[in-house]
């Protein structure tokens, strides 16, 4: 029986529950080999060889090579985990989310001490706020992540 999940149409959210969790665990527990310094170092010589080491899906593996963010919490990642793929790049956290949501990281860093976004156009999927998809730097690659 699936549990009932009203919070799936809550725009540019990915709640990263027991189901993401699952989906996610092989991707999250890759990032989590990057907390020391020897798998940070052969990532980096051959990312590709690195990553075909983890029983990764493909979707997971080429949203990592291509540092697509958003669409690897679509595929399970857990943003606390993939935040370690961003200081092996040598990214902050706050340059990692601004890359997210296809700000600089001075925008995102500003709009969030404003108070972050809007709610008007975000309260669900499919109105026109910044938070919907089709504002996002992925388009809708966000959206296919969920599926």
């Amino acid at each position: 029986m699936a549990l009932d999940k009203p919070y799936l149409d809550v725009p540019g959210t990915i709640i990263f529950d027991a189901e993401q969790s699952r989906k996610g665990f092989h991707l999250n527990q890759f990032c989590v080999s990057l907390m020391q310094a020897a798998n940070r170092e052969r990532f980096k010589r051959d990312e590709r060889a690195y990553l075909d080491e983890w029983p990764m899906t493909e979707d997971q593996k080429l949203a990592v090579l291509s540092r697509d963010l958003n669409r690897c919490m679509g595929l399970g990642g857990n943003i606390y985990f993939l935040a370690r793929i961003g200081a092996t790049d040598g990214l902050s956290f706050q340059q990692m989310a601004g890359s997210m949501t296809g700000m600089t990281e001075a925008e995102y860093r500003d709009m969030m001490i404003q108070g972050g976004r809007t709610i008007e156009g975000n309260r669900v999927i499919g109105e026109d706020g910044n938070a919907q998809a089709q504002h996002q730097p992925q388009g809708q690659a966000g959206q296919k992540a969920k599926a």
